[in-house]
């Protein structure tokens, strides 16, 4: 096949342009990224091999190879692992089919600092770009194991490469770098010197588990004997005190492909009828994709440090998907499949002690180090509530680790355990309201009576919250109950209305309100006075037992048809408005306007719950109207 010129995806050419024009405060992490490319390889033939995908290839010597020609200047990282076919290097190097890229490349063009930009390196898959920050040309070729044709693809990152097939290759991938000469003021060091190789190689990828092997120019040009720079040992499997936390970070790296350190580290051995090791990592940043249906979940698993399975997700629940790590079991078989895991005792044991493990570093977390909690919170909180309404067995752990915004302080989150503590004399539930925003909540006509008689709220602002306070029910013997949903008792009125007095008040209004339910029947369930409301004149309240607006419109984005229920409308008895439209109500005759004044009322207390009216057009004229009659 002759040789044929393509151009690069648009998003990968905007990353290409980046990586080569941006100024990166360490430009070594291309060779990180290309080892660990290179490892990846491997662990994918020895897996192919142990499966019998691989007919053919060789599997006698597994290896990483680092190539010097100082005299040409070149690098070239070397793999035998798994390879690549032509339309996988189409695929693959000349696209970046991630979910998020077009967020991934604004955030790197926004990077205030060269630290932020090279935070951002080694997402998505993007590792093989970094090359180009240090070489003004790329020549990879590769051959996937079991084919005999091999593949040439070569690019100077100027938005065109170029791809022919070649009949000689080996096994496996090359990737020569033709090295930009060496400039001290930006950073970029001398990549043929055989120190400065050997300092990456051991700073970022001494725990790689297979051998990587650099083969330096002897005095004579001859090449001298290859030395192997990492020491292969696995970090999981050496005691703590023999491992720095630096160690742990670049091996967290190399398995999330994120740059910054994680937020935690979890060592955990367990011994007796069923052995394994396990060290996890809580990141400090959640991924683009973390929501998206096709977010890779789940930890490595290894069988007597043999690797078999990325992202194996049997052995964390979905709720703790952005874990990352690796667990490595003594008494598994090298060629267990996914579908003998989901069935495995073991596996399942595994899961069940790793769930408990984690949580119960979160909730120490929580207690001494509350400021990297707070970080955790922030980017991972929303996901782990998902297993409060998923994970019954360790719903109180789930609980005892979460934390929610309350009215009682405007910057502190509070714990349901301390809630309780703050309770008033005499309540009987902790109360919530869900909404979209704490502002939003927080101006809710519904928190009118919450806040004059300064009972604590919690403010939860996340969709799941819709969900799992449902499931949950309660915390300690007490409901956990929203001030949107059925009546509100909360001990009599503030200026201490006698229950006599306020049964005659429901006497007075019972006309007006079984009107008002009649003419606004299409919509509503019921209008009732409300004990609620101190300064609005309406609100809408869900039933009890009912679905709220927002669950209901989440349901159906699921695809899920749900009944429309029908809420009800709240009245301030209290208000002038209200006030003067009993009045209206008792001396006219004519109600045709009265109509129109509870059409509005009810779609002004919509839009105060941040909902819109029915038919906003008419909403608008009936306003137009009333304001035109007032000049």
């Amino acid at each position: 096949m002759p040789t044929e010129t393509f151009e690069f995806q648009v998003e990968a050419r905007q990353l290409l342009q980046l990586m080569i024009h941006s100024v990166y405060s360490n430009k070594d992490v291309f060779l990180r990224e290309l080892v660990s490319n290179a490892s990846d390889a491997l662990d994918k033939l020895r897996l192919a091999a142990l499966k019998d995908d691989a007919p053919g290839a060789d599997v006698s010597d597994l290896h990483i190879e680092i190539d010097i020609d100082k005299d040409a200047r070149t690098l070239t990282v070397r793999d035998n692992g798994i390879g690549m076919s032509y339309d996988e290097v189409t695929r693959l190097i000349g696209t970046i089919a991630n979910s998020g890229t077009a967020k991934f490349l604004q955030e790197l063009r926004e990077a205030k600092d060269a630290a932020g930009a090279d935070g951002l390196i080694g997402q998505f898959g993007v590792g093989f770009y970094s090359s180009f920050m240090v070489a003004d040309e790329v020549t990879l070729v590769t051959r996937r194991a079991g084919e005999t044709q091999g593949t040439r693809w070569t690019s100077r990152g100027e938005g065109t490469y170029t791809l022919e097939t070649v009949d000689q290759a080996p096994q496996g991938t090359a990737v020569t770098l033709h090295l930009k000469p060496a400039d001290s003021e930006n950073q970029l060091h001398d990549y043929t010197s055989t120190w400065k190789i050997k300092e990456i190689v051991k700073r970022y990828s001494d725990f790689i588990t297979w051998p990587i092997r650099l083969t330096p120019e002897g005095g004579d040009g001859d090449k001298a004997e290859p030395e192997t720079l990492n020491s292969m040992k696995a970090l999981w499997a050496r005691p703590r005190d023999e491992v720095s936390d630096d160690e742990y970070h670049e091996l967290y790296k190399h398995i999330s492909h994120d740059w910054r350190d994680p937020l935690e580290t979890i060592r955990l051995q367990a011994e007796g009828t069923f052995e394994y090791q396990a060290l996890l990592f809580l990141p400090s940043h959640a991924p683009h994709d973390l929501f998206t249906q096709n977010y890779r979940r789940g930890v490595q698993l290894y069988v007597k440090r043999v690797f078999i399975m990325d992202d194996c997700e049997e052995l964390l629940p979905p709720y703790l998907r952005f874990v990352k790590g690796v667990v490595d079991a003594q008494d598994l078989s090298l060629n267990v499949s996914r579908e003998i895991l989901q069935q495995d005792r073991h596996i399942r044991m595994m899961q069940r002690r790793l769930t408990k493990k984690v949580l119960a570093t979160v909730k120490d977390l929580m207690t001494q180090a509350p400021d990297r909690y707070a970080t955790f919170w922030r980017e991972f909180g929303s996901v782990l509530k998902e297993g409060l309404v998923t994970d019954f067995e360790n719903r109180d752990a789930i609980l005892a680790a979460s934390s929610f915004a309350s009215t009682h302080d405007a910057e502190q989150p509070t714990t349901l355990k301390q809630y309780v503590e703050r309770m008033k004399d005499g309540q009987d539930a902790i109360y919530f309201m869900t909404g979209g925003s704490r502002q939003a909540i927080e101006n809710s006509p519904h928190m009118e009576a919450f806040r004059a008689k300064g009972i604590e709220v919690l403010l939860l602002t996340d969709p799941v919250d819709e969900v799992w306070v449902d499931a949950v029910g309660e915390f300690e013997g007490k409901r956990l109950r929203s001030v949107a949903k059925g009546e509100i008792d909360l001990g009599g009125d503030e200026d201490g209305k006698p229950d006599a007095e306020k049964e005659k008040q429901g006497e007075e209004y019972a006309a007006l309100l079984g009107w008002m339910t009649e003419h606004l029947g299409e919509d509503i369930k019921e209008v009732r006075l409300s004990s609620r409301l101190t300064v609005s004149p309406a609100c809408v309240v869900s039933d009890a037992g009912d679905l709220t607006p927002a669950l209901e419109n989440m349901y159906r984005a699921m695809g899920q048809e749900v009944p429309k229920a029908k809420r009800i409308l709240e009245l301030n008895p209290e208000h002038q408005l209200v006030k003067a439209l009993k009045r209206a109500y008792t001396e006219r005759e004519d109600r045709s306007e009265l109509t129109e004044t509870a059409e509005l009322l009810h779609a002004l207390a919509v839009l105060a719950e941040g909902g819109r009216p029915k038919e906003p057009s008419r909403f608008v004229k009936l306003v137009a109207d009333r304001l035109e009659r007032t000049l």
